[in-house]
């Protein structure tokens, strides 16, 4: 779908809408009126169904069921049941996916396990350096850089300032390269497939964070050689603010999955009560204590939309949607000290879109003020995110609309104090 973006109107935007497969599918969400919410990227809508779920939880299952509910409502399956429904999202395999967790935590986890398999590979054990961006998402950095503090072994975290960068970084010291596979502040997206092979002709592991690409972007992690993925389950994916995220372990690499948080559920036997830990057999062996149930329940409230369309589809409607943003902010808000930043072309491009301005967190402020809920991140960056199961062609042109009013105007307070923008 091509726009020309100098010739669009409001009507050609909601005609656009009224041809869309996918607009059906906005209803199964709450959204508020007056508002366009351009932040799913950062934290997916509530689906309609999720108060209902909630309280079918909290009065039923555990009201009524109370511990019997770890059974009969399957509460103890849910963390692997929920991974298989997000597997065919990412291109995984049944049995190969858990719900669990942080990404934070998941992502040590699979670092740690990655050095693990490494440390005891016969050719490889010497490798002590694990590669990442320096525009990696600030918890990644920090949990490879925690791991490596931690570890007795002299291993170190080598960043790089660009993709161009990877190849000649990743070398035979290296043990893991760990990267965000669409980046949270410019939108850039790696080609999965293509670093993923630069990484094992060198003989390192790499590990995806799919943060911002799961939900919204079609991925093949085993297609495209990944040894280990994490991601979130609060974003494009509309599990609910502080939602479980995910661990993908492929068949391949469950055996050798070795991993320090040791917990419990993660145990061979747990209702045993044995007091040596004997990892369980596959993907269970990822999970480590007792589940957070209502929280995971929510999770299963967002997958259910998913089932009622394709990544295809999501994707194809994802690419209109920022092609159609990006034409209308550069034709429309000319001059007015916008910059993009995210990638123009579509291989290369998550679904959100970061443009500079000199005083874009006042603009983001002044955004939010009136209904367009955007986000900021430094320095000078304002994201808007599009979710294609509940986003609309008539919503971008309005959020532009107003971007464009406000520059105009300068009806933007730059002496504002920076806090918390979403």
């Amino acid at each position: 779908m091509t726009f020309d973006s100098a010739g669009m109107t409001r009507k050609d935007c909601i005609a656009l809408d009224a041809q869309d497969a996918l607009a059906p599918l906005r209803a199964h969400f709450e959204l508020p009126e007056g508002v366009i919410y351009l932040d799913g990227n950062s934290l997916g809508a509530a689906p309609a169904a999720a108060m209902a779920r909630a309280r079918q939880v909290i009065a039923q299952e555990w009201g009524q069921g109370l511990i019997r509910s770890w059974n009969t409502a399957g509460w103890f399956a849910l963390p692997k049941r929920l991974g298989d429904r997000i597997a065919p999202l990412i291109g995984a395999a049944g049995g190969e996916v858990a719900v669990t967790d942080t990404t934070s935590v998941n992502l040590f986890k699979a670092l740690a396990a990655a050095l693990h398999l490494q440390a005891h590979h016969p050719s490889h054990g010497g490798r002590r350096v694990i590669v990442t961006e320096r525009g990696n998402f600030p918890t990644d950095i920090y949990i490879a850089q925690g791991l490596s503090s931690w570890l007795a072994r002299g291993y170190t975290v080598r960043l790089v300032d660009s993709a161009a960068e990877l190849p000649a970084a990743i070398d035979a010291d290296t043990a893991v390269v760990m990267l965000t596979h669409v980046n949270y502040r410019t939108g850039y997206q790696h080609d999965m497939a293509a670093v993923s092979a630069q990484a094992h002709a060198r003989g390192a592991l790499i590990i995806w964070d799919l943060a911002h690409s799961a939900g919204a972007v079609p991925l093949a992690v085993a297609a495209d050689g990944a040894d280990f993925a994490v991601g979130c389950g609060y974003k494009y994916l509309n599990g609910g603010p502080g939602a479980p995220a995910f661990i993908w372990v492929p068949r391949r690499h469950q055996a050798g999955f070795m991993q320090p948080l040791s917990g419990w559920w993660g145990h061979a036997a747990p209702f045993d009560m044995a007091p040596d830990f004997a990892p369980a057999a596959g993907i269970g062996r990822a999970l480590c204590g007792t589940q957070p149930m209502v929280s995971l329940a929510l999770v299963e409230c967002g997958l259910d939309v998913f089932a009622l369309t394709t990544m295809e589809a999501l994707r194809a409607k994802s690419l209109a949607l920022t092609d159609l943003f990006i034409g209308l902010v550069e034709t429309r808000c000319a001059g007015r000290g916008l910059e993009l930043v995210t990638p123009r072309e579509h291989a290369r491009r998550g679904s959100h879109v970061s443009f500079t301005h000199p005083h874009g967190y006042a603009v983001m402020a002044a955004l939010i003020a009136c209904g367009v809920i955007g986000d900021y991140r430094e320095p000078a960056i304002m994201r808007f995110g599009f979710a294609p199961l509940y986003t609309g062609f008539a919503d971008v042109w309005d959020a532009v609309e107003i971007l464009r009013q406000i520059l105009a105007r300068q009806d933007y307070d730059v002496a504002a104090e920076r806090g918390a923008v979403t």
